[in-house]
């Protein structure tokens, strides 16, 4: 749907852009020409991706380890990062969630959240925004959030409380840096199944077999099904390019207004018994400790 040029020159970076929705937005942005640079903290994860993308697409894909939860890495790679050139464009994409009762929630498990989708994505907006504004150059940036940002979401508020806060932020930093030429706006996926996310928010669920299930959970959603990766990747892709300037400080949900109808993620929950949260807790934690294996190889 769109010139295979649309993107050329420019260079855009996505935070966890290794795996899940980062990597698939990359793969649209590289498909159009654009330079593409992702970050995240499993180095060996980022190589991979940029290898398979520039494998499948040709361009080019540069790899930074960072973990967004400290402002100084942050400020010391995004250096880098513009020493080299300048950057057009950024995707506030890693994240992290798990769904608990709140009343279960630990301080640690709060922070955990918050660090990386709150405090995280402020620090990187910041580090690039600020570069942007002393070079007096145009930037573009999108965040990635969720429907939650409207609605709320229970058993999974430190998520829907850091999201909220990051909608907060497109809405004020397109208010206060609208004439310097640098854009913010945001996207609020519905269900888009990956691996990673569905290991943690819906853990008894194989996200293939969503994809394919009609039948199934998402069935109530209007549109009767899950989002497809080429769906988000030309929302992305469209937001990245140059063709919708006067597009600033929105969130664009795509969801097939599931939010609309009160969604299916709390009617899947709310019924949930006890014992059901315990072996939830274990399935999760299991997926957490295999993630920190992959990190330590």
């Amino acid at each position: 749907m769109f010139k295979e040029d649309l993107l050329k020159g420019k260079r855009i970076l996505v935070t966890g852009g290794g795996s899940g929705l980062g990597k698939e937005m990359s793969r649209y942005f590289l498909k159009y020409g654009a330079e593409v640079l992702i970050c995240g903290r499993r180095v060996g994860v980022l190589e991979e991706t940029a290898k398979e993308l520039m494998d499948e697409q040709g361009g080019s894909v540069k790899c930074y380890g960072l973990d967004i939860r400290g402002p100084q890495d942050v400020d010391n790679v995004i250096n880098e990062i513009f020493e080299e050139a300048p950057l057009d464009g950024l995707v506030n994409n890693a994240a992290g969630n798990f769904i608990s009762r709140t009343e279960d929630l630990s301080h640690r498990g709060f922070d955990a959240i918050a660090s990386i989708v709150f405090h995280g994505t402020f620090y990187v907006t910041h580090a690039v925004g600020k570069r942007w504004l002393e070079l007096g150059r145009p930037g573009n940036i999108i965040s990635i959030l969720a429907t939650w940002v409207w609605t709320g979401s229970a058993f999974t508020v430190p998520s829907a409380m850091s999201k909220s806060g990051i909608h907060s932020m497109t809405q004020s930093l397109a208010t206060e840096w609208g004439k310097t030429g640098v854009r913010i706006n945001a996207i609020a996926p519905g269900p888009f199944p990956t691996e990673g996310a569905w290991a943690r928010l819906s853990p008894n669920q194989d996200p293939d077999e969503a994809k394919s299930d009609s039948s199934g959970a998402y069935s109530q959603n209007p549109m009767g099904r899950v989002g497809e990766m080429e769906e988000l990747g030309n929302l992305a892709t469209f937001l990245m390019s140059d063709g919708c300037n006067y597009l600033n400080g929105q969130t664009i949900a795509i969801d097939g207004a599931e939010y609309l109808t009160g969604g299916t993620f709390y009617r899947q929950l709310a019924s949930l018994k006890d014992e059901d949260w315990d072996a939830l807790r274990d399935s999760i934690k299991s997926t957490n400790e295999k993630d920190k294996a992959k990190r330590s190889v």
